[in-house]
């Protein structure tokens, strides 16, 4: 994270050692130790929020697709099944016709045997 060399932190410590005194210098190393860890544990909760967000608005985005593919598939059926409906309504139209012409074909058929001069 930070470009700090070894030698560097040397010169820290010899300062702080000078300018805080052999007294009070533990005490200001545990305060600034607690400091940084509770540093390092609010950074952690930020990227665990930012993480938990995107995979949030990946899950919503996920489930608008969801949603219109659904939609997409049941106005797809709802056609079929209307256009199943119309051949089945052509089709027992159909079958009427031609139910009503063998009856009259029938009917025909016997009229004409009826007219016939028996022997």
């Amino acid at each position: 994270m930070f470009d700090i060399a070894f030698s560097e932190l040397v010169i820290v410590a010899i300062v702080a050692l000078i300018v805080i005194g052999p007294e009070k210098l533990p005490k200001v190393a545990r305060t600034l130790g607690a400091l940084t860890g509770r540093i390092q544990r609010y950074m952690t909760q930020i990227k665990e929020e930012v993480n938990r967000e995107s995979r949030f608005a990946e899950l919503q985005q996920l489930q608008q697709e969801i949603q219109e593919a659904a939609s997409s598939a049941q106005s797809s059926l709802q056609n079929q099944v209307n256009n199943l409906a119309d051949v089945a309504e052509v089709g027992s139209q159909t079958v009427t016709q031609g139910q009503d012409a063998s009856m009259t074909a029938v009917e025909s058929v016997s009229d004409q045997e009826q007219s016939k001069p028996q022997n």
